[in-house]
Protein backbone atom coordinates (compact mmCIF):
# COMPACT_ATOMS: atom_id res chain seq x y z
CA UNK A 1 0.00 0.00 0.00
CA UNK A 2 1.47 3.43 -0.84
CA UNK A 3 1.57 6.36 1.37
CA UNK A 4 4.19 8.71 -0.10
CA UNK A 5 2.84 11.44 -2.36
CA UNK A 6 4.65 12.62 -5.20
CA UNK A 7 5.83 15.61 -3.87
CA UNK A 8 7.49 13.53 -0.79
CA UNK A 9 8.67 10.99 -3.59
CA UNK A 10 10.78 13.68 -5.28
CA UNK A 11 12.07 15.46 -2.11
CA UNK A 12 13.26 11.78 -0.56
CA UNK A 13 14.56 11.33 -4.03
CA UNK A 14 16.57 14.15 -4.96
CA UNK A 15 17.48 14.52 -0.98
CA UNK A 16 19.03 11.05 -0.65
CA UNK A 17 21.01 11.21 -3.59
CA UNK A 18 22.43 14.54 -2.12
CA UNK A 19 23.14 12.53 1.09
CA UNK A 20 24.44 9.48 -0.62
CA UNK A 21 26.91 12.01 -2.87
CA UNK A 22 28.71 12.19 0.38
CA UNK A 23 29.78 9.19 0.44
CA UNK A 24 32.38 10.32 -2.51
CA UNK A 25 32.85 14.28 -1.96
CA UNK A 26 33.39 14.31 1.42
CA UNK A 27 36.44 13.28 3.58
CA UNK A 28 36.45 12.25 7.39
CA UNK A 29 33.79 10.45 9.46
CA UNK A 30 31.21 12.59 7.93
CA UNK A 31 31.05 11.21 4.94
CA UNK A 32 28.73 8.07 7.03
CA UNK A 33 26.20 10.39 7.00
CA UNK A 34 25.33 9.37 3.75
CA UNK A 35 24.50 6.38 4.90
CA UNK A 36 21.33 7.98 5.46
CA UNK A 37 20.30 8.68 2.00
CA UNK A 38 19.74 4.66 1.23
CA UNK A 39 16.30 4.62 3.16
CA UNK A 40 15.15 7.52 1.69
CA UNK A 41 16.09 6.49 -1.39
CA UNK A 42 14.28 3.21 -1.19
CA UNK A 43 10.93 5.02 0.05
CA UNK A 44 10.63 7.81 -2.65
CA UNK A 45 11.40 4.58 -4.67
CA UNK A 46 8.83 2.48 -3.39
CA UNK A 47 6.04 5.00 -2.61
CA UNK A 48 5.45 3.13 0.88
CA UNK A 49 7.04 4.55 4.11
CA UNK A 50 7.23 2.33 7.26
CA UNK A 51 7.21 5.18 9.58
CA UNK A 52 4.25 6.75 7.93
CA UNK A 53 2.35 3.17 8.37
CA UNK A 54 3.04 3.52 11.99
CA UNK A 55 2.08 6.99 12.68
CA UNK A 56 -1.10 6.88 10.11
CA UNK A 57 0.12 9.33 7.81
CA UNK A 58 -0.28 9.47 4.32
CA UNK A 59 0.73 12.25 1.68
CA UNK A 60 -0.92 10.21 -1.28
CA UNK A 61 -4.09 11.15 -3.11
CA UNK A 62 -4.50 7.63 -3.61
CA UNK A 63 -7.86 5.70 -2.18
CA UNK A 64 -7.80 3.28 0.27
Amino acid sequence: MKNVGVWDRIIRLISGMALLSMLVFVNGTWKYVGLLGIPLILTGALGMCLVYRILGVRTCSAKV
